[in-house]
Order: C-alpha cells, then structure tokens, then sequence
C-alpha cells in the first residue's frame, strides 16, 4: 500500500483549518462572550496555507481561488493586531 502524501498534505490542511472553529468555542465558552482568539488567525493562515498548496497540486481553480482570498484577509487581520499590540 502506498501513501499518497498529498491527501495526507490535503487532510492536514483541513484539520488545522477545522481546529480554529475549536479553538474559537473554547475560548468565547471561558469568557462567556464570543471572541476570535489570536490563535484562530494563525490557524487560519497555517490551514489555509495547506490547503493551498493542495488545490493548487490538484489544479482546481474554484479551491485556489477561495484559499488565496481567504489568506490574504487571515493575513490582514494578524497585520492589524499586531499593528494594534504595538501601539498599547
């Protein structure tokens, strides 16, 4: 048996991208009010990242499409928190 490391590759991309939802719960639970949690971001971006990859290896244009857009806003936001940290 073989192991097709892409779909590998692929599952992993969305585990990390399903994670963030996890993490995001979890989170808005302990302080009673929903939250986005810096971590949901970074899970964003690695996921994305991924999945990425993956689509682009498949050469699917609806999944490369909707993976390029979604990082470069998962990646904006990371930009505005950390421009947000710097000034308090």
């Amino acid at each position: 048996m073989t192991i097709d490391w892409w779909l590998l590759l692929g599952f992993a991309g969305q585990l990390l991208f399903s994670a963030r939802f996890l993490v995001q719960w979890l989170v808005s639970e302990k302080a009673k009010q929903s939250i986005v949690p810096t971590a949901f971001w970074y899970l964003s971006i690695g996921g994305s990242s991924l999945l990425l990859v993956y689509a682009i290896y498949r050469k699917d244009p609806v999944f490369i499409l909707g993976q390029s857009a979604g990082f470069i806003i998962y990646l904006r936001n990371l930009q505005l928190i950390k421009k947000h940290e710097a000034r308090n």
